[in-house]
């Protein structure tokens, strides 16, 4: 049975845990979803991982739209969300637009990076059937404002202004709200505050799901892992099984350990 927004809420509403991982082709994606992911994100990151950049922001819609048509070719019924890439929502006609072609694609909901001032382009697309996840915390879009990649939330006023905002996107209609690189008792609290599902990355173990970046948890990307990765390649003997593992990990609530989380 193919996952739907109904399905995430429902999982939330019985505290059940879910999975989502990212997928860039039509390959992984049909390993990917085999395997019980139930959420299969194109992310932006594919301008890191993929193309070699040092962020996501060279990443364009064209991109974006190509991968997207990639991964719902293969998908075996997880719920497909696709990232708008930077700038791709600026305004509330510019989100529309590109958007759509997003949904033309393939994908099933968009995601959005930012906080209150998106409120009204959330609620456009909402309005216009398409389905919104808000993403919140460490938002990579904004690395160069950021000056880095860094924790979010730690500071109370600046917690409380993120559950603030998860409040008001949600109210805005976003159906998903995502959390990155922020504190666990933060996490917790906004899961708490919001009615929608909640997914974490970098979160610690109390949102409602757990996404990573496919690359990142098969151990195969260059460099220093960030602290929230962990490599279930090993100790598996393949793909499909590692994949595997971390579903059943995010389901068992396994994973992220306190090892894979920060505190205010």
């Amino acid at each position: 049975m193919a996952v739907t927004i109904n399905t995430l809420r429902d999982f939330k509403a019985r505290g059940e845990a879910f999975s989502a991982l990212t997928a860039y082709d039509a390959t992984f994606s049909q390993v990917v979803s085999s395997a019980g992911v139930d959420v299969m994100l194109i992310g932006d990151s594919l301008g890191m991982v993929l193309q070699g950049h040092d962020s996501t922001l060279p990443v364009t819609m064209a991109d974006m739209c190509y991968h997207t048509r990639a991964v719902a070719k293969g998908n075996q019924g997880a719920l497909i969300m696709a990232d708008m890439p930077f700038m791709s929502y600026g305004t509330v006609a510019t989100a529309l637009e590109n958007a759509a072609a997003l949904m033309r694609a393939g994908a099933q909901m968009v995601k959005l990076e930012g906080t209150d001032w998106m409120a009204d382009t959330i609620t456009a697309l909402s309005e216009r059937g398409i389905p919104v996840c808000a993403h919140l915390g460490l938002t990579p879009q904004f690395v160069n404002k950021f000056g880095g990649y860094k924790v979010q939330g730690r500071e109370e006023k600046r917690a409380q202004e993120m559950i603030d905002h998860a409040c008001q996107l949600e109210a805005a209609g976003a159906d998903v709200i995502l959390l990155e690189c922020v504190p666990r008792s933060l996490a917790a609290r906004i899961t708490q505050a919001v009615a929608a599902p909640v997914i974490g990355i970098g979160a610690g173990s109390d949102t409602d799901g757990q996404v990573l970046v496919l690359h990142d948890m098969l151990g195969i990307t260059p460099g220093r892992r960030p602290r929230f990765v962990k490599d279930f390649l090993a100790g598996n003997e393949s793909i499909p099984a590692a994949i595997g593992a971390y579903v059943k990990a995010v389901k068992d609530r396994t994973f992220p350990g306190e090892e894979h989380t920060f505190k205010a």
